[in-house]
């Protein structure tokens, strides 16, 4: 996994070995790739566009070692019109 990452993949794929080969995804294949996570501080918002003109579009966080960054997918609809408020910790 980490060569495949080093040579800039995001991971790799792997099959049923019974399985016949397919040019599509399929239940018989599963996507293996890293995942880091990490704890950091809301900041801000982005308003949303298109659809989510009226609601948040992302999230501005800083995590303990002071870099910025946004988190904008993962959210429902709900959740996006109740976004968590400045200062809350979010993994």
């Amino acid at each position: 996994m980490k060569r495949v990452v080093g040579l800039g993949g995001e991971g790799v794929m792997i099959r049923d070995p019974k399985s016949k080969y397919e040019h599509r995804r399929t239940k018989t294949m599963l996507k293996v790739k890293e995942f880091h996570d990490d704890e950091a501080t809301v900041i801000g918002f982005e308003k949303g566009t298109g659809r989510l003109e009226k609601l948040m579009g992302a999230i501005v966080v800083k995590n303990k070692n002071g870099k910025t960054f946004k988190i904008g997918s993962g959210f429902t609809d709900l959740e996006r019109a109740k976004p968590p408020k400045k200062g809350t910790v979010v993994t």
